[in-house]
């Protein structure tokens, strides 16, 4: 027997961010209400979205801008969540313990309560991108979060790049892998680079999309911060890959996309990529290198 039709509406919140916390509040806030009044059940926002991006230097004055869960950022996702019935994953700069530190991604469900916390895996360290300065890398594994409308399957930014990642969020249960996101151009390569830096950013997702048989969505911000250019570019895909709605590269937008997650079964069944899997093959997996 087919599962019952299961239709979630997902808004992704595509913004710029100001260096002061209490103004990206504010409009975080707004485009959440936003959204759930044009019917969105599960909004997604960028990574790190109450904050300027904060690592493109080393600097330990930004662990200032640090702050414990509950507390601010995530207090406003709880209250707005609550407040319009809605579902909503959000990322924060955790301040843990002293001197420990994580890129959190916090989910709320539509009554308010903390339904899943994922702290970030992959902790990237590239120009303009020192995370490894500020961040421990997460401890709590990949997770599947039940939420009132969808199993979500948060991770973070850097974790978008790795096949590991999305197969073990999928295998958890997820059925929309979301991707907190804050990723642009370095201005000496974009003219060069940046057209194959992008593709190969969506590429890599909607091919998890594909491996899982998925939803994936991608949730980037734009404008400019420092030394770089967040690309924008927010996107979904279904799980066939196809992309069902995607953003500018410039400018703040929400979209609104439509996911019949019963689609899931039918392309599982269809392109059996996870039953036919060789689990018992894969041992060496959890090796470095296969010297």
């Amino acid at each position: 027997m087919s599962p019952p039709p299961r239709h979630v509406v997902l808004a992704l919140v595509q913004m710029r961010c100001e260096a002061a916390r209490q103004p990206n509040l504010e409009k975080a806030r707004a485009r959440i209400a936003e959204a759930a009044a044009a019917g969105a059940h599960v909004v997604v926002l960028p990574e790190l979205f109450a904050m300027h991006y904060p690592c493109q230097d080393e600097d330990h004055a930004r662990f200032a801008e640090a702050e414990p869960i509950p507390g601010p950022t995530t207090d406003m996702l709880q209250q707005t969540a609550r407040d319009h019935g809605v579902v909503v994953l959000g990322s924060v700069f955790e301040r843990r313990a002293a001197g420990v530190y994580h890129n959190t991604a916090v989910v709320y469900d539509a009554d308010g309560r903390l339904a899943g916390l994922y702290r970030k895996m992959h902790i990237p360290d590239d120009p303009r991108y020192y995370e490894k300065f500020y961040f421990a890398p997460g401890d709590l594994g990949f997770i599947s979060v039940p939420t009132r409308f969808a199993h979500l399957g948060p991770c973070v930014c850097w974790d978008q790049w790795y096949p590991e990642a999305a197969r073990l969020t999928a295998l958890a249960g997820a059925e929309i892998l979301c991707y907190p996101t804050a990723i642009g151009w370095h201005p000496h390569e974009k003219a060069e680079f940046g057209t194959t830096q992008h593709a190969a950013w969506e590429t890599i997702m909607r091919s998890h999309a594909i491996a899982n048989g998925l939803f994936v969505a991608a949730v980037n911000r734009v404008g400019h911060e420092g030394e770089l250019e967040f690309w924008g570019a927010s996107f979904a895909a279904d799980p066939n890959g196809n992309v069902l709605a995607r953003a500018s590269h410039t400018e703040e937008e929400t979209l609104l996309v439509e996911c019949h997650l019963e689609q899931i079964e039918a392309v599982r069944t269809h392109w059996p990529f996870l039953r036919d899997r060789r689990i018992d093959a894969y041992g060496d997996l959890t090796r470095r290198w296969r010297d």
